[in-house]
């Protein structure tokens, strides 16, 4: 019974920081509340909490005080279990994925950059930011503590960076100049498709609704980004800019963050059941490279800098 609540307790505490994370990011991406707002008028969904969270995702530092090591830390801590790696080796990146403690919550990924495989210039740049960063400091947090939690994962880890150092690590890293000014705010979370009402229940239906509604789709390897067993759809929309202050009180545009979208299928082992009987654990798991690489890409200049034109 004590290992029971003692559980019941880290889940509520997940659901907490969980909660914090996306209250937080809805706030800095209006497109989160666009297109919830343009479901409920098409009828697919009564109010927001009908939305299934497919996985959130953070991106980091590859840097031996911060990264994936660091990250994780919080939740494993709330029985999380890290899963399969993915490797991106033209952005320079790593990634797990992780499973999540009940189906209730949603899966989480975390990718870091290589940071030693950039240039000298780029890394001395990171490294004069990250240094600030003594020690790791998920170890000095209390894990059970939600609001500690939540603080820790919007605060700045390091000085604000200046916009110069910004440009340089955009030329040569768009994901290191993300990730320095943005650090471990939320970078996406995903509406699972699969589970919607009969007509946006595929990434191609619901992606031809979302269009209507004007919201700007990445382009990157198409609208939809395909597993090779055609069992993982993925689809997400193009970065909003925000108004970004840098050191000296400079102020520029730049890419925040964005919205995904995702649709499971049915594994074959299950293809007879009647659609009521389907759970998470009857479809496609995991991730995919390949579509996560195109992913990635709905904070870089190639798909921002039309919509930012746009606006």
């Amino acid at each position: 019974m004590a290992m029971a609540v003692f559980t019941a307790s880290r889940l509520r505490t997940l659901q907490q920081v969980l909660d914090g994370l996306m209250r937080r990011y809805q706030g800095r991406v209006p497109d989160v509340g666009n297109i919830i707002a343009a479901m409920v008028r098409e009828g697919i969904i009564g109010q927001a909490d009908a939305i299934e969270n497919d996985h959130i995702a953070f991106r980091t530092m590859g840097v031996p005080q911060l990264g994936i090591a660091s990250l994780e830390k919080i939740f494993l801590h709330y029985g999380y279990e890290r899963r399969e790696p993915y490797r991106f080796p033209a952005k320079k990146l790593d990634a797990f994925w992780y499973s999540p403690p009940t189906p209730a919550f949603p899966r989480i990924f975390i990718s870091e950059l290589r940071v030693g495989d950039l240039s000298a210039e780029a890394g001395q740049i990171i490294r004069s930011y990250t240094d600030e960063v003594a020690s790791d400091p998920v170890d000095a947090l209390d894990l059970d503590d939600a609001r500690q939690v939540d603080a820790f994962l919007h605060q700045g880890l390091w000085r604000l960076p200046t916009w110069a150092d910004y440009q340089q690590l955009l030329a040569e890293s768009e994901y290191a100049a993300w990730v320095i000014y943005n650090r471990y705010y939320l970078n996406h979370f995903t509406i699972s498709i699969h589970n919607l009402p009969e007509g946006y229940d595929t990434i191609e239906s619901f992606n031809a609704c979302l269009k209507r509604y004007g919201v700007k789709l990445n382009t990157s390897g198409g609208e939809a980004k395909t597993s090779p067993d055609g069992k993982l759809i993925q689809s997400s929309t193009v970065a909003e800019m925000i108004e970004a202050e840098f050191a000296n009180g400079e102020q520029h545009r730049i890419a925040g963050s964005y919205v995904e979208f995702a649709e499971r299928r049915v594994l074959d082992a299950y293809a007879d059941l009647p659609k009521a009987a389907i759970r998470r654990e009857h479809r496609r798991d995991g991730f995919e490279a390949g579509n996560a690489d195109r992913i990635f890409e709905s904070t870089f200049t190639s798909q921002t800098r039309q919509r930012d034109e746009e606006m």
